[in-house]
């Protein structure tokens, strides 16, 4: 078979020449073996002059998945922008990979994950704001001031109302920002955590209910003497949790 290089060179020849003969006796001496039939010397200069190329144009075909269906997917996913794919595929009576390669490459769409955030009153904001400037002012005047803090929060899991958030997406083809707000009374289990420039320390809670009493014996059995082992001027941060 001959090359791309090889058809070219022949079509070139073949102009020169004018002669499929010579075209032949040119292409034996130059690439030292059988030159193309008359056949094929001639197809390849009627591509090139149809085309410009001596290379074989292929056609346009069907598209993979028709407008239609594409529209069908696009109206899915606006209508109901939490839906799955495979639910999508389901209910369109499309392959699983169709949905995909659709929401991907013809819609442009991407999934994002819900954001699992806590519940802010209207006066928070004015004292966030507030303490930050305070904060500033003190990181200022003291280089070494952060690496003094220990900052710790809470983790909630909750039992009713889970949100997976590996397998929760919205399609869209912007970040909706979307959350979901968890009340603090439902039932769960609470995982604690402090943070510092160099550690970090996890404590499960084992009770199901979390008092001043329980969250006092964590920090003074636990938290506050391992904190002054690694830093004996602490700056012990906490939220306003009801147990605080």
């Amino acid at each position: 078979m001959a090359t791309v290089l090889e058809k070219a060179m022949c079509v070139l020849w073949f102009f020169e020449t004018k002669s499929v003969i010579t075209t032949q006796r040119c292409f034996r001496t130059t690439y030292k073996k059988d030159p193309p039939s008359d056949n094929s010397i001639r197809r390849w200069l009627t591509r090139f002059q149809a085309t410009g190329s001596v290379l074989h144009r292929k056609g346009a075909g069907r598209p993979s998945t028709s407008q239609e269906n594409v529209d069908r997917i696009q109206e899915t996913f606006t209508r109901s922008p939490r839906k799955s794919t495979r639910q999508a595929a389901v209910q369109l009576h499309m392959p699983h990979t169709t949905i995909w390669n659709v929401l991907h490459n013809r819609l442009h769409l991407n999934a994002y994950k819900v954001q699992i955030v806590q519940a802010l009153h209207p006066n928070d904001k004015p004292r966030h704001f507030e303490f930050a400037e305070q904060i500033l002012t003190r990181i200022e005047d003291d280089e070494n001031y952060l690496r003094k803090w220990f900052f710790s929060d809470e983790s909630t899991f909750h039992v009713p109302g889970k949100v997976n958030k590996h397998n929760c997406r919205i399609w869209g083809s912007e970040n909706p920002h979307d959350y979901r707000e968890l009340e603090r009374d439902s039932p769960k289990v609470n995982v604690w955590c402090a943070l510092s420039h160099t550690e970090v320390g996890p404590f499960f809670f084992a009770e199901t209910t979390i008092n001043s009493v329980t969250y006092l014996d964590m920090l003074e059995m636990y938290a506050v003497p391992q904190m002054l082992q690694h830093q004996p001027d602490v700056i012990f941060l906490q939220d306003g949790a009801p147990p605080h």
